[in-house]
């Protein structure tokens, strides 16, 4: 096969794996506490000659190469809700809340109470505080959470505030290496461990949307998708040009 015909089909597979991550941004705009997917690409150059019985020097033939996906870890805008329960980080801390599956993170701070007192997020994974969850009371009112993430409410009739716990922000050295699992949960990857954060703030009655730009991934899908159409084209007529020289070299006279 051709050089022209290989190049042609790695930059298909490389930009097929690039409408992937973009649609996957696209699909998450409205995900409270979503971080956007990047791909990372480079340049492979190879020869396609090895012997050295040719008259004219190997000359480099450039692929595209898919090398990575990266995650996107810029803050999103926040949007104030006025609920005491919602949250946004300012920093780079992330929530810890427990699910079936272990530990996990997120950046999703719409927070509610479930049937059993617990503060929980959206998919009712609780919420870790420094001593496990964190559980109110049904006579708990006017929550408060302050900017370290301690949590204290009016319990009962009294006017005395009550500790119901303190949040458990935690950062990574290595975030690259956090696994993505849904719209906004991480896993810890190997070898990497969870740091309790303290600069990281709170801002209580906001949430941080997605970090995703719409007009500039809209964008990004159409210019995707014209590409893979115009590769597709010029591979088409690549095909198009051997057929009518084998056919006319058929009609050649021995």
């Amino acid at each position: 096969m051709e050089n022209m015909l290989l190049v042609g089909l790695s930059r298909q597979m490389t930009l097929e794996r690039q409408l992937d991550v973009v649609a996957n941004n696209v699909a998450n705009i409205n995900t409270t506490g979503f971080k956007a997917d990047r791909s990372l690409f480079e340049e492979y150059l190879r020869s396609p000659a090895h012997e050295d019985n040719f008259v004219r020097a190997d000359r480099r033939v450039s692929f595209v190469h898919d090398r990575a996906t990266f995650h996107d870890f810029a803050a999103g805008p926040t949007e104030q809700t006025k609920n005491p329960l919602d949250i946004a980080i300012d920093g780079k801390a992330f929530l810890v809340v427990q699910t079936a599956a272990g530990e996990r993170y997120t950046r999703d701070g719409g927070l509610h109470i479930n049937n059993q007192g617990q503060l929980v997020t959206t998919s009712g994974d609780p919420v870790l505080g420094n001593s496990g969850p964190i559980v109110f009371q049904p006579t708990d009112k006017s929550i408060n959470i302050a900017a370290d993430g301690n949590i204290t409410v009016v319990e009962g009739t009294g006017r005395t505030d009550s500790v119901r716990g303190k949040l458990r922000l935690v950062s990574f050295a290595e975030p690259q290496k956090l696994v993505k699992e849904g719209g906004n949960l991480y896993s810890a990857g190997q070898g990497v461990a969870p740091q309790p954060d303290t600069t990281s703030r709170v801002n209580q009655g906001y949430i941080e949307k997605s970090n995703v730009n719409s007009v500039h991934e809209m964008s990004r899908l159409i210019e995707i998708t014209r590409t893979y159409t115009q590769i597709s084209a010029m591979l088409q007529q690549q095909h198009d040009l051997h057929r009518t020289a084998v056919e006319k070299l058929a009609d050649v006279p021995a």
